[in-house]
């Protein structure tokens, strides 16, 4: 755990924008998928083997800790890239591996890395936390248990010692907010019987978010869900109730969005680090949480709700396919130069207009995600209100931009 004594926040990484801006947003370590093997192999643009020097320069630099998600079912084929992948990692000093295999989590352990159980495998009492403990340090909890179910959980471990191969009592960690699955832990055949696409090799069609009609086979009586996406739960939010969350006893909050986008990343990090350091400085309020919230509610999300935490009533489903975001991002150009001295940047507009006062979004895989408003302009040299297609602009950001970074107007929904 960090050594501040707060909750570990961990940040998910799909590629380098998020990377950076995981980093760049206060969280204490991220987690991210190699080549294939790993849950969302399909969905985020995933790294290669030649990126993890990088990534573990970046995290070294910022004193984050580095966890690699090697945690799909493994066939006898994948077992050399698995070896490999370990291996790799272990000469860039990546801080753990998130495993559910049994092949991974004895690679792992051979070559002395230490291991996180994923959620996958389930673990949802304490004889299977202290079964697991032979074998690694932290180990995350079943999406299915609520705060009451955890609590006991962490107490056992507390009240048995239960220590892990480092010789410390198992760290339990728990998912925060983001994306939940009809399937128990994210176990799922759907996408696999339809579309020969599996979910549990990181290749999920999400079927599960799609609209359906209900038919009686017998009369032939047909039922359309109403408002509702029957299969589709809203995104878990828990920063209304992280005070409880703390108090359970957990050491590792997870953020969930490997397969979301930089500002995705850059808001929900930036929110719930705010949060758990109000909580440890007795601050938090209900006026600053509704305030957290409101920007919650800026990027992907299909509406909130406490999962399974509470003990609520199982589901509360999307009412829509995509995202229930008051904002979006619209393309408007690209990075030409970087003024340092004055602090200046200058893009090429390349679709649409942008104009002073827009609130902006600039990403990048060294400049992560970073908003900002636009309060003064040029255009050739001249102060203007506006630039438009084809115009070169220039204007002030307290970070270097490069080459590669994008412009993006940020609208409403």
């Amino acid at each position: 755990m960090i050594s501040s004594g707060k909750i570990e926040l961990m940040a998910p990484a799909g590629n380098f924008e998020s990377l950076q801006a995981a980093l760049d947003n206060g969280a204490d370590s991220v987690y991210f998928g190699v080549e294939q093997l790993n849950m969302r192999a399909r969905s985020s643009i995933n790294f290669t083997l030649k990126d993890l020097p990088e990534i573990a320069k970046r995290c070294k630099t910022k004193n984050v800790r580095a966890y690699l998600t090697l945690n799909t079912i493994i066939y006898d084929h994948d077992l050399s890239v698995v070896k490999t992948l370990l291996s790799k990692a272990k000469a860039n000093n990546i801080s753990a591996v998130i495993a559910s295999d049994q092949a991974v989590i004895s690679t792992a352990r051979s070559l002395e890395i230490a291991v996180h159980i994923s959620t996958q495998l389930n673990v949802t009492n304490i004889e299977t936390v202290k079964f697991y403990s032979l074998f690694a340090d932290t180990i995350v909890l079943s999406r299915e248990l609520s705060l009451r179910q955890v609590k006991k959980i962490t107490e056992q471990i507390e009240k048995e010692q239960v220590k892990g191969p480092n010789g410390n009592l198992v760290e339990i960690e728990i998912f925060g907010h983001g994306a939940l699955c009809m399937a128990v832990s994210g176990k799922c055949y759907l996408s696999l019987h339809s579309h020969n696409s599996s979910a549990n090799r990181g290749a999920c069609k999400q079927n599960c978010r799609k609209k359906y009609t209900v038919i009686d086979q017998e009369s032939g009586f047909e039922i359309e869900i109403d408002n509702e996406y029957m299969m589709s739960p809203k995104d878990l939010c828990t920063l209304d109730f992280l005070d409880q969350v703390i108090d359970s006893g957990i050491k590792i909050l997870k953020l969930e969005g490997r397969g979301r986008a930089p500002e995705y990343v850059a808001t929900v990090t930036k929110t719930y680090r705010n949060a758990i350091d109000a909580y440890y400085e007795g601050t938090l309020t209900k006026e600053k949480i509704s305030a957290w919230m409101n920007d919650l509610s800026t990027v992907y999300n299909r509406g909130f709700w406490a999962g399974y935490y509470l003990g609520h009533k199982l589901g509360e489903w999307s009412e829509n396919q995509g995202s229930n975001a008051i904002q979006k991002k619209v393309y408007i150009g690209k990075g030409l130069h970087y003024f340092p001295k004055s602090e200046v940047a200058e893009f090429k507009i390349e679709a649409y207009d942008l104009s002073k006062g827009d609130k902006i979004l600039i990403t990048g895989p060294n400049t992560g995600a970073q908003e900002l408003v636009v309060d003064e302009m040029f255009v050739n040299d001249i102060q203007a209100e506006k630039a438009s297609k084809g115009d070169s602009c220039t204007f002030k950001t307290p970070f270097r931009i490069r080459l590669s970074d994008k412009l993006y107007k940020m609208v409403a929904s």
